[in-house]
Parts: structure tokens; sequence; C-alpha cells
């Protein structure tokens, strides 16, 4: 008859293994699919193929006001420092994951003072074999370690390390965003500083029409009010060229914010700008080359690869877990019998634990994981088409732009070509005055006009260096090391 609890024991265990085994073949994890995005073969505003122009030339890079003002962002920015620091926080919660995978050590120790009623104990009690007090000393080093059988830890590691790359593809996003801001202010100056003198020759010009009229005038060959229209017109010429200065405040505004330097460092920065920069033809690239130089495309991938690696881990939580624990120390009842041999103790423990019924939970993690992978691959989609469109926008601007300005220019010239004739009709008697303010008038703001032309141009190239994916052969990781502590 004594079988029989060892044969109740085989039929316990091997229902509990059989619960085990359902448990862990409950709620798979769904498989979600990830198509790569169909991309065209080539750019709808395409340029010369033949054109050998780099990435880095669409960008101001040899103006001292560019280098100056990139380098202090490079070392001082606010943002870059925020980008950094969330690097540094991914390399941690990495470094976290990769330690789980490892034993955990710990050590303690304690006194323990114990007073019981010996009375319990009966005659042995009463004859006091059983001390009523006792105080024992121990000290114990702690063991355990999660064998990850399953790799329910290795893929929370490996979901750690894409988030890190997610991080240092946010940091380039950031440093490209920041030199592209700056290069874009730079240009808006250099644009104020071709309207400013365009706007100085329109004053110049009214100014030398005012003079001839008041000569004419005191020579009674002319009414003085032909001389009031010729100062009216420098009049205006003067007001749009004060106008400049509230925009040249907002630059500077601008680079304050984006630099954290000081005003006055700014504007010495800014002193050091040369003129606009010969409009560089856009350089040739293919729409399949985003995905590897676009951050936030890189960021959106990196994230798509985290969420597989967290619904991997949500899934294997389905399975046991086998824990090996230990612990190794030194008990005594007496102080100097602390580090005798006969006060050493241990024990070894292995334990296996795994969901049986958890009425759902793990059901709906992994359901919660699937979600957050499809959000991040429809994420990665649009950060995909967004760079797509960035780039079909920027080459069509280049385009426009460039188109905008070289009939902006040859508008100016035309129009300057016939105020100089009207005023030299008018000096030889041949035109009357009114032809020659109506001439000026429209020669004005021409000059004015093909400037804020070509300034579209410079930023439209910028615009198109973003769009591309900025600096490609920086790598994200450099970013912390760029900056000056």
């Amino acid at each position: 008859m004594r079988p029989a609890p060892r044969r109740s024991g085989k039929i316990a265990s091997a229902v509990l293994l059989s619960l085990i085994l359902a448990g862990c073949m409950m709620q798979p994890a769904p498989e979600i699919a990830t198509p790569a995005p169909a991309l065209p073969e080539n750019y709808f505003f395409r340029p010369d193929a033949t054109s050998g122009t780099r990435l880095a030339a669409l960008m101001p890079q040899d103006d001292a006001a560019y280098r100056t003002l990139s380098g202090v962002a490079l070392a001082n920015a606010p943002s870059l420092a925020e980008a950094a620091a969330r690097i540094e926080s991914a390399r941690a919660g990495a470094r976290r994951a990769g330690a789980e995978r490892l034993p955990n050590i710990t050590a303690d120790s304690d006194i323990t003072r114990n007073r019981i009623n010996t009375a319990q104990f009966g005659q042995a009690g009463q004859q006091g074999f059983i001390p009523a007090e006792q105080t024992s000393y121990g000290a114990n080093i702690v063991a355990s370690w999660d064998a990850d059988i399953f790799g329910r830890l290795k893929a929370q590691e490996r979901a750690a390390i894409a988030r890190i790359d997610a991080a240092s593809a946010q940091a380039q996003g950031v440093r490209i965003a920041l030199l592209a801001e700056i290069a874009a202010s730079v240009t808006d100056w250099q644009v104020l500083d071709a309207r400013a003198a365009a706007i100085q020759a329109d004053v110049a010009a009214a100014n030398r029409l005012a003079e001839l009229a008041g000569v004419r005038e005191n020579a009674g060959i002319a009414p003085g009010f032909d001389r009031v229209r010729a100062e009216a017109a420098a009049s205006a010429s003067r007001v749009r060229l004060a106008a400049l200065d509230s925009e040249r405040a907002r630059i500077i505004g601008r680079l304050v914010t984006l630099t954290a330097s000081d005003a006055a460092s700014v504007k010495d920065a800014l002193a050091e700008s040369g003129g606009l920069p010969e409009a560089m033809p856009a350089p040739d690239g293919l729409p399949s080359q985003l995905l590897a130089n676009r951050p936030d495309v890189a960021a959106a991938a990196a994230n798509l690869a985290a969420s597989d690696a967290d619904l991997a881990a949500a899934a294997r939580a389905r399975f046991p877990r086998l824990t090996l624990s230990g612990v190794i120390g030194l008990l005594a009842f007496d102080p100097a019998d602390f580090f005798d041999e006969d006060s050493i103790v241990g024990t070894l423990t292995a334990g296996i634990a795994g969901p049986l019924l958890d009425f759902g939970r793990v059901g709906a993690g992994i359901d919660a994981a699937a979600a957050d992978k499809r959000t991040a691959f429809a994420a990665y989609r649009g950060a995909v088409f967004q760079a797509l469109g960035d780039a079909e926008a920027g080459y069509g601007l280049v385009t426009a732009a460039d188109n905008e300005a070289r009939l902006a220019v040859k508008e100016r010239d035309q129009l300057q070509r016939a105020a100089n004739l009207a005023d030299t009709r008018y000096r030889a008697g041949l035109a009357s005055f009114l032809d020659v303010l109506e001439a000026r008038r429209a020669a004005d703001a021409s000059g004015e006009r093909a400037a804020a032309a070509l300034g579209r141009a410079s930023r439209a190239r910028i615009l198109l260096w973003q769009a591309l994916g900025g600096e490609p052969g920086t790598r994200p990781d450099q970013m912390a090391s760029e900056r000056i502590p």
C-alpha cells in the first residue's frame, strides 16, 4: 500500500507540467508584417545627373559668421545638451538591461535578540535547559541568477540597445536642424545687407533727382512740385530702410536662442558675414539614400526594432523562469564563536515559476506590445514618406527659386537701365520729369526684390541639405563628444 503516495506524486507532477506547458502555448505572439515602403526610382524634380556638387556645398560653409556661430552652437546649445542627456539615459538603460542577465550578489549582516516563554517547553524550560533570552549574530552573502532560458531578459536588452540608436539618431536630427537654422539666419542677415544696399542706392538716386529738380526750380524752368515728389520718393525709400532694423533684431534674437550666446557676441559674429554665396547646383541623389541619411528615418527604424524586441520579451513572459540562488554566511550565538568553523551556514536553491492562471495578464501584455509595434511601424512609414516629401519639395524649391532669382535679376537690370535712360533724356530735355519719376519709382524696389529672390534661392538649398539628411558622414554618437564641457 506504500507505493500509492509515490504514484499520486507522479500524477500531480505530470498535471503540473501539463498546465505549465499549456500556459506556454497560450496567447502566441502575433506576427506583425513590416514590409519595406516602396520608393520611386528617381525624384520628380531630379537635377542634372552630371552635377558633381557635394551635399555640403549647399551650406554657407565658407562664411565666417556661419563658422563662428555654428561652432558656438555645437558647444553650448541647450537643445544639443538635452539630446546628449537622452543618449546617456538610453545607455544607462541598456547597461541596466544587460546587468539583469548577470548574477545579483548582495551582502547583509544582522544582530537578533529573542525572548521566549520557557514555560511552554515544560520540564526542560523550568529546569533552565532552554534560555529565556538568546542573541544571534549573522553575516551572509546572497547570490541569485535568472538563467533566462527562454530569452526574455535578452530581448529586453536588445530593446534597450535599439533605444540607444534611436536617441543617437534623434540627437543627430537636432544637430542638423540647429545647423540649418543657423545657416538660414545667416542667409537672412546677408539678404538684409543686400536689400539695405539696394535701398540706399534708391535713396541716392532719389536725392540726385531731387537736387536736379531743385536746380531747375531755382532756374524757373520747372515747378517746385517736381522737387517735392522726388523728395517724397527718397523719404519712402528711407522708411523701407528703417524697417529692416526690426528684421535684424528678430534674427539676432533667434541666434541668441540657438547659440546660447549674448546679443553682442552674435552681432559681432554677423559683422564678419560676407555677401550671398554663389548658388551651387543641387546634387544628384536617389530616394533610397534617405533611408540611410535621414536621422528621423533612422530613429523610427530603431524604435521599430525596439518595439519588436519588446514584443518578443512580452511573449516570452509565458514561459517558466528558472532561478538559482545561494546563501553562504556565518551564524553564532556568541561573538567569540563568530569565526569558528561550526558557524558557517549555507543554502542552495533552484526554483522554477511560470504562469498558470493569470486571467489574461500575459495576453494583455502581448497585445499591448503588438499594438506598440504596429504604432512604431506606422511611425516608420510616416518618417520615410516625410523624408521623401521633404526631398521632393526641396528639389522643387531649388528649381523654382533659381528661376525666380534669374527673372528678378533680369527685371532689376532692365528697370535700372530704363531709369538711367529716362534720367539722361530728362537732362537733355527730351523727357518730362513725370517720365523720370515713373521710371525711378518702377526701379526703386527692383534691387530689393532681386536680393530677396537670391536669398530665397540660398535658403532653398539649405532646406534641401536638411531634407537629404544633412551630414551623413557624421556619426550620431560623436555628437556628445563634439560639445565642449
